[in-house]
């Protein structure tokens, strides 16, 4: 670039004015949407209106006493599985302590995904001195959502967030809800979060056929809903509530929400207690799920435990898988012989892909841990065999698995 081009730039440059502060464009203020014309009429159904800066709120607040019974439990068992927490001799991510602030949360939305999704109800459920109270939140209309979320206080809230399903869904639509009013609202707070939709696939894997809220409350809690309202129809309830002003449908939609809530503490009343093997009507699947839990979670000392009681309890069938994870167990904590026996006890009751792994982990143990060489080859030919003769792998994976078992084989011929 020329010496005289540079000059040039530079008197552009100069001469630019720099932008005042009266110059620059001022964001509207946010403007307060007018009441709904239909306030008086959800008044009227049993709704309060609270009031802020940012718009209305319809609200419901219910009272329940610590022995309320929902299905098998009464609601003050939740203070017996805190107990069962606090004297715990192992740790649990499912574990509250008895000081925690711990907050039952659901919502109702108006679809399943999509910045157009709203959250239209708000349900809480906490800890008061002499009962559970039920708090829920609903939006008067769209143009109220500011007032709404700000009304939830959950800008403010420390506590432990328990759901289901909430950790994939019920959150992070509040999230984005949030970041839409990230310029009127206080930053929400991050939680501590329990999801017990986790657990109950933990629980109840190969046991339950669906696990959604309903089937876990009928099979499992003892309660069934009378004069419910199916949940996909919820969001066509509220917004049909707020075109024609009428809430009777709307009510139920409370109501479905509300039966949510109670079943959020049952359900990690009776979790807490499966966890602690008290309900010796489940099956050795749940118990084996549970054994396992504790395995993946490295307590070994109680997935052991756990798994001892169902290979003694249930019949040989019925423990297969129990004894296969009992067998990992076992060889981690060096107990060889013990591993060995329960790896072979564990054989004919699981599936082949299991069996596969429990004659190579034989197949190791008695390689290297008892130089058994002689029994380590017989195992190494049990694996190979079930590889051939399985017809449901793909044949690259079965490709691909003889090759390692057919080393493993000629190495411990040049052994013997």
């Amino acid at each position: 670039m020329s010496y005289e081009n540079k000059i040039l730039q530079m008197k552009k440059m100069l001469g630019k004015k720099p932008v005042t502060a009266k110059q620059k464009v001022e964001e509207p203020a946010f403007q307060k949407p007018a009441r709904p014309s239909y306030t008086e009429q959800w008044k009227r159904a049993g709704l309060t209106v609270v009031e802020n800066d940012f718009g209305i709120v319809f609200k419901r607040q219910v009272s329940y006493p610590f022995s309320y019974q929902h299905g098998h439990y009464q609601l003050n068992t939740f203070f017996e599985a805190l107990k069962k927490w606090q004297d715990a001799e192992f740790d649990h991510p499912y574990a509250l302590d008895m000081g925690e602030s711990v907050l039952f949360f659901d919502t109702e939305t108006t679809g399943l995904k999509g910045v157009g999704t709203h959250i239209f109800l708000l349900g809480f459920l906490e800890v008061a001195e002499e009962s559970f109270i039920l708090t829920q939140y609903i939006m008067a209309d769209p143009a109220h959502e500011a007032a709404f979320l700000f009304e939830s206080k959950l800008w403010q809230k420390s506590a432990t967030v328990i759901t289901y399903n909430g950790k994939s869904f019920d959150w992070p639509q509040l999230e984005t809800r949030w970041t839409l009013h990230q310029k009127t609202l206080p930053k929400l707070r991050s939680q501590r979060q329990i999801d017990l939709l986790h657990s109950s696939k933990r629980l109840w894997k190969n046991d339950m056929e669906r696990l959604k809220l309903k089937s876990v409350e009928e099979e499992k809690l003892g309660f069934s809903r009378k004069g419910d309202i199916p949940g996909h129809l919820a969001p066509i309830i509220y917004l049909d509530a707020v075109k024609s002003g009428v809430p009777d449908a709307l009510m139920k939609v409370l109501h479905h929400n509300e039966w949510d809530l109670l079943s959020l503490i049952t359900l990690y009343s009776h979790s807490t207690y499966l966890l602690f093997e008290q309900d010796q009507e489940e099956s050795a699947k749940t118990f084996t799920n549970i054994g396992k839990w504790y395995g993946d979670l490295r307590e070994s000392t109680q997935s052991v435990r756990v798994l001892e009681k169902v290979t003694s309890k249930f019949d040989a069938l019925e423990a297969g898988h129990a004894q296969y994870y009992l067998a990992i167990q076992h060889k981690k904590n060096k107990r060889y012989s013990e591993a060995i026996d329960s790896f072979v006890a564990s054989l004919h009751f699981v599936e082949a892909r299991t069996k596969l792994h429990a004659l190579e982990q034989l197949a190791i143990l008695y390689e290297h841990q008892m130089k058994d060489y002689e029994q380590a080859l017989y195992y190494t030919q049990e694996g190979i065999r079930l590889i051939q003769d399985h017809e449901q792998w793909r044949a690259e994976q079965k490709q691909k698995w003889e090759i390692s078992w057919e080393k493993r084989l000629r190495r411990l011929g040049n052994k013997k």
